[in-house]
């Protein structure tokens, strides 16, 4: 399942974000990458200890308890803290699927990486190239969004992202732990509650809601995690 969560960012936020971004210190991208994706990892990344990546990151945590079609997608245990990515012309990365377990640097704490998340900071047309290609049960979905955009997926998937060939992608990505491991199962809540939703907004009285409702939070209940 592919979730587009629109605006998760305001183009104010992305503006700054870019602008502190501009004289952040980058290095090699492949310093989070595994024996696998090392060798077709062409990128720069953002030291996860520096003064940038942290305040960011943290911006974009809060802006994530705000986002109710994130927490709906997602339904998060535990997420990784935010990596920052760029990608210049020239650089790309190579078809892989991400580690199954990241330890979060500092602690002892591991995530199991159930879903990753792309949010893009820059607009699409200030870069040529540079598309998130997902390969799917529904064939290969080409990604590629407004600044402020973010796009959730299985991190089952095999994945690659596009050369740059103009201008420069920035973007930030991180990885999220579910309450809920199955992503089929995950997929029918998700759906369950965009239900609700709809049909709370046209009659949020209506008897069959709470129904739904009590359906949706016993099918939490089943397969979410203890």
């Amino acid at each position: 399942m592919l979730v587009h969560v629109p605006a998760v960012l305001s183009a104010q936020e992305t503006s700054r974000f870019c602008g502190r971004l501009a004289g952040a210190p980058w290095g090699d991208g492949r310093v989070t990458a595994g024996p696998q994706s090392g060798v077709v990892k062409h990128n720069q990344q953002l030291p996860q200890d520096c003064v940038e990546a942290r305040e960011l990151g943290d911006q974009v945590l809060s802006a994530l308890d705000h986002a109710p079609l994130f927490l709906s997608g997602a339904l998060p245990a535990r997420v990784f803290p935010p990596l920052f990515n760029r990608y210049a012309e020239g650089m790309d990365f190579g078809a892989h699927i991400d580690n199954a377990i990241r330890r979060v640097p500092g602690s002892r704490l591991s995530i199991r990486t159930d879903l990753s998340v792309t949010l893009f900071l820059n607009p699409p047309d200030g870069y040529d190239g540079g598309e998130l290609v997902i390969e799917d049960t529904y064939g290969v979905q080409s990604v590629k969004l407004a600044a402020g955009d973010m796009v959730l997926y299985p991190a089952t998937s095999r994945h690659r992202v596009m050369p740059v060939t103009r201008g420069q992608r920035l973007a930030c990505f991180f990885w999220v732990q579910s309450l809920v491991k199955d992503d089929a199962e995950r997929s029918m809540l998700f759906e369950l509650d965009r239900a609700i939703q709809f049909l709370s907004a046209d009659n949020q009285n209506h008897p069959e809601i709470l129904r739904l409702t009590g359906l949706y939070h016993n099918l939490v209940r089943k397969w979410g995690a203890p």
